[in-house]
């Protein structure tokens, strides 16, 4: 008789970078400052990019494209790191992960 093992996996868990509750409120400032300062620089650079029109050349077109992937990706990672930071709860889905 040969036996599997059929569990399916739900859930992952995310290791933080620190254990201490002491260090999280600063952990959490630190990274939302920084998500903060991300966004407000790329939004920059695209409203100065896009009211010019001395800058209405390719190499300024694809650094505003830059800027806006920049802005998606660190829209779609950093908050929920940040709920994560804030709950102390340590758990993705297995679809978010993928997702």
């Amino acid at each position: 008789m040969k036996f599997t093992n059929y569990t399916a996996v739900s859930e992952l868990l995310l290791l933080g970078l620190t254990d201490d509750p002491a260090l999280q409120p600063f952990i959490f400032s630190l990274f939302l400052s920084m998500y903060l300062v991300t966004i407000l620089g790329n939004l920059l650079i695209i409203l100065a990019v896009s009211s010019d029109p001395h800058l209405h050349t390719p190499m300024y077109f694809f650094l505003s494209n830059l800027s806006f992937t920049d802005i998606c990706i660190s829209t779609t990672t950093i908050p929920k790191m940040l709920a994560n930071i804030q709950a102390q709860h340590q758990c993705i889905s297995y679809i978010g992960c993928l997702t």
